[in-house]
């Protein structure tokens, strides 16, 4: 069934939030399809993490009104709860743990059977397996990532929110988040992505909304965002390497090594 004919995952109507005399939002509409990735792009203080959170029955909105897996978030939070998954800008692993029993002791939190098999499907599910006996604090950054998504996905909620999934992570990490997020689309759940950098906007979703002083100014597919600039005069030019390109090339595409060796 398209996507077109089922109610949105998550509905935005006029949300306004202010800290004291400050407006960081200032009305913001949009809608989420299931099973896509959404990227919510704005620079830093432009009030992305404010929305998040209010999804996330976090802090209340002023104005306004959300829902999220059909469930209004100020009437029926615990529903919302439960019905998605946040991973915060920064690694929420303990550490002193290892991998697998970070998976554990979340399992167990959320009161499921056989807590050591959901956490060795995880391992499995996010190339972590080898490293599972290991303390999470001898992961690379973007093992911890996959380890911290993993937890978050335990128990399968139908909607994540990824709040700046790739900040301070190096090149190749930003990679394996990436195909983490991809693969997490793939399988039906519906991503809230926000970031700042307009390559992983560009790379990952499938519907971009621009988030600037409190209000959405533009919102749609990549190709749609495009056609808003007039094309540029075609010219034959020597294509050169991205930077990327040049550093992956340089230190080798260690994306499914990493995983065992790191």
């Amino acid at each position: 069934m398209s996507t077109a004919t089922l109610e949105p995952a998550i509905r935005v109507q006029g949300i306004t939030k202010s800290f004291k005399d400050l407006e960081v939002l200032r009305g913001v509409d949009f809608e989420v399809a299931p099973g896509t990735i959404f990227a919510l792009l704005g620079s830093n203080g432009a009030g992305k993490t404010t929305l998040v959170r209010i999804l996330a029955t976090l802090i209340a909105a002023d104005g306004g009104a959300a829902s999220v897996h059909g469930f209004d978030v100020a009437s029926a939070p615990a529903d919302v709860r439960r019905s998605l998954s946040l991973t915060g800008q920064f690694a929420a692993v303990d550490e002193v743990l290892t991998g697998r029993e970070n998976l554990i002791l979340v399992a167990k939190l959320r009161h499921l059977r056989d807590a050591g098999a959901v956490a060795d499907r995880m391992l499995e599910r996010f190339s972590l397996t080898e490293a599972g006996d290991r303390k999470a604090g001898t992961y690379s950054g973007g093992m911890r990532r996959r380890l911290d998504i993993a937890m978050s996905l335990i128990g399968e909620p139908p909607i994540v929110f990824l709040d700046e999934p790739t900040t301070g992570l190096d090149p190749q990490a930003r990679i394996e988040v990436w195909e983490t997020i991809t693969g997490l689309a793939r399988s039906g759940t519906t991503v809230l992505l926000t970031t700042q950098y307009l390559d992983e906007a560009e790379q990952l979703a499938d519907r971009i909304a621009i988030l600037h002083q409190g209000t959405i100014i533009q919102n749609g597919t990549l190709a749609e965002l495009k056609k808003l600039l007039p094309s540029a005069t075609v010219e034959y030019v020597e294509k050169q390497p991205t930077l990327e390109e040049v550093f992956l090339a340089l230190v080798g595409d260690e994306t499914g090594t990493s995983r065992k060796e790191l």
